[in-house]
């Protein structure tokens, strides 16, 4: 018998709406003892139906939906059903680009709060951020299994936000074999080598497959530099387009190591591209100071605010590293700048890069908008699902 949440009066319009978040303060009592992540079906302050979810009692977010229908039960075959739509709705994409790597499943934004899978290849790689998802771990692997058998599955829920959620970091094989070697994926016809054991997040950034193709329109004859490039995915595009020279910094010697070897699996010219092992920000202040000079330059930084108290820091950190990127870039060079903090507001982006281009006395153009690849969907019930935000300026 599951528990039942019932909600101060007032407090259910965000689930009328279908937002899959329910916070503590909006409780009014439990019915049962629930516990961590186990199922409980929510209802407003007169009883009525809402929702179903996964409890977390040690969680801010106290209660995540799974289902709005009352009458769906929450086991392997409604993963399955979730995970194959997730999968449909992937299909022209993941056609049109020729991929063998996607995210399959994006969390909230496919209606499964906290699991995220991204297939490389023949490899499932999961992330279980919540109670929820911990908690039906096995019907998701059977579920996986049914839609993808014969594949391997992976955990990569080795991050501290598992915490907040009462939940250990973990990582490990779920079914079948742990790779041997970094898994090679292809997109958009380029060979990308990605490291499931120790990449970042799941092993790679397949969110930004759509920037990256963007900048091999604006690499022709030009000198390109990659800043925060990870395994230098942005320059494989670069050189395909027919840059002059690509320049790859990252603070990370194995990330680089992992770009020049895909440099090599794609027969490009590795004759064209430097592989710099340096922090950005001191870099770009040494260019120029040497009043080195770029036609392209890509800012892909990391996220810089985890939290609204570091909202104003991370505004700082991005209009520094673009004033700057723009004071080092040839009159009517390109810019691609980016920002995967999904609490900085697009129109706040904009306005942060608009305001470093007022202080490094250049004109700026903003020549289109970017945002992440097909296979990262926004639910329209869950806007925080839009995150990357990225424009394509020209500087003058």
């Amino acid at each position: 018998m599951s528990s039942t949440v019932y909600l101060q009066a007032g407090r259910d319009k965000s689930l009328k709406r279908k937002h899959p978040w329910l916070f503590s303060k909006a409780i009014k009592k439990i019915k049962g003892k629930p516990g961590l992540g186990d199922t409980v079906t929510i209802h407003d302050s007169e009883g009525k139906f809402l929702a179903t979810a996964a409890y977390s009692p040690h969680s801010q977010i106290r209660a995540r939906v799974w289902s709005f229908d009352e009458k769906e039960v929450i086991d392997q075959h409604f993963f399955e059903r979730r995970l194959r739509r997730a999968l449909e709705a992937r299909s022209h994409a993941i056609e049109e680009g020729g991929l063998t790597g996607f995210r399959l499943c994006a969390a909230e934004s496919d209606y499964l709060p906290g699991v995220t899978i991204d297939k490389f290849d023949n490899t499932l790689v999961c992330q279980l951020l919540s109670a929820g998802a911990e908690r039906h771990k096995g019907d998701i692997v059977g579920a996986l299994m049914a839609i993808f058998p014969g594949s391997n599955i992976y955990e990569r829920s080795d991050v501290d936000v598992r915490t907040k959620e009462g939940l250990e970091p973990i990582k490990g094989v779920l079914w079948g074999n742990e790779p041997t070697a970094p898994v090679i994926i292809e997109e958009n016809g380029l060979k990308i080598e990605v490291d499931i054991l120790e990449g970042h997040k799941t092993g790679f950034y397949l969110d930004q497959r759509d920037s990256r193709a963007a900048l091999e329109r604006f690499s022709k004859d030009k000198t390109v530099l990659n800043c925060f490039s990870y395994t230098g995915t942005f320059s494989l595009y670069a050189l395909r387009g027919g840059c002059k020279h690509v320049t790859n910094v990252d603070v990370s010697q194995p990330a680089l190591d992992t770009a020049k070897r895909n440099v090599e699996h794609n027969n490009l010219d590795l004759n064209k591209v430097d592989f710099v092992k340096q922090d950005v920000f001191k870099l770009l202040r040494q260019y120029r100071e040497d009043g080195v000079m770029f036609d392209t330059i890509v800012m892909d930084p990391p996220k810089f605010a985890d939290n609204k108290a570091q909202l104003t820091g991370a505004c700082r950190g991005y209009k520094d590293i673009n004033m700057i990127a723009m004071q080092i870039l040839k009159p009517g060079g390109t810019l691609l700048t980016f920002s995967c903090s999904g609490l900085m507001e697009q129109n706040l982006f904009q306005k942060v890069v608009a305001d470093a281009a007022l202080d490094a006395g250049k004109d700026l153009l903003i020549m289109e908008r970017l945002n992440q690849a097909a296979d990262h969907p926004i639910a329209g019930s869950y806007p925080e699902g839009f995150y990357l935000k990225g424009l394509i300026c020209k500087v003058y």
